[in-house]
């Protein structure tokens, strides 16, 4: 059973890498983006057929803790496959830019196993450059600015969740996967349009840092979807993957 609830400045640098491979992810070309002597290896998939004369929506994917490091590869473990898949790019063309992050780095500094946290002050280095690459990829690229979308799981669920409140305005949906965020921050994202994926059983992120957002963000006059998988551990983000609605209602936002 599945519980379901639907009451929804150096100069940067682009450096394109050539990565030979068989797999269905070589759609998703790698590169490194390099800023004031700071750098991020990434992924960006690009629409199958892109029209200059058109404008695509961005989704920003944020890995979790298990696939930081340098190959830029790991990153493509989990859910990226599914925008990649050809029946997905012809119904749902857009950008897909999946950074990743160093070994020693994380999206957001915060505990994962603390039972709540404030946000940190700064973005983590890696958050930083990813939002910069982001503004570097709208002026080479024909991106909607207004549809872009963050999802992230685990490690990159907190990155989400730091994402939307750090950077009011920017996206125009998210979708955190078993992470966790500051619920003081509530009231600033209680209007964006979130869809929160969690296991009950997981093990690894209390399944109540997500019920604590959507309570707070529901406090706060939001109505974020939730969608929380009974006997799931921590890799509910497989089940989130195969969620019918999820793309066509990612796609559906936009921002004023």
């Amino acid at each position: 059973m599945i519980l379901r609830d639907l009451s929804v400045f150096g100069l940067p640098v682009l450096v394109l890498w050539a990565v030979a491979s068989a797999r269905a992810d070589d759609d998703l070309q790698a590169a490194v983006f390099q800023d004031g002597g700071q750098s991020l290896r990434y992924r960006l998939l690009r629409p199958a057929a892109c029209d200059p004369q058109k404008s695509y929506p961005l989704v920003l994917f944020l890995h979790g803790a298990g696939e930081r490091g340098s190959d830029n590869q790991a990153q493509l473990k989990h859910m990226v496959g599914m925008f990649a898949a050809k029946e997905n790019r012809e119904k749902y063309p857009c950008f897909v830019l999946a950074p990743q992050c160093p070994a020693n780095e994380k999206w957001s500094d915060v505990n994962w196993f603390a039972p709540t946290h404030q946000q940190p002050e700064r973005a983590s280095p890696s958050m930083a450059l990813a939002v910069k690459l982001i503004a570097a990829l709208e002026k080479k690229e024909p991106i909607d600015p207004r549809r872009l979308y963050v999802m992230g799981l685990s490690m990159g669920g907190y990155g989400a969740w730091d994402a939307v409140v750090r950077y009011p305005g920017m996206f125009a949906a998210a979708v955190p996967v078993c992470g966790g965020g500051d619920e003081t921050q509530a009231a600033a994202i209680a209007k964006l349009p979130i869809w929160v994926f969690h296991g009950s059983a997981d093990g690894a992120v209390p399944v109540v840092r997500s019920r604590h957002m959507v309570e707070a963000l529901r406090k706060a006059g939001g109505s974020p979807n939730y969608t929380e998988y009974p006997g799931v551990g921590h890799d509910s983000w497989t089940s989130a993957s195969k969620e019918p609605g999820l793309l066509p209602w990612l796609f559906a936002q936009k921002r004023p």
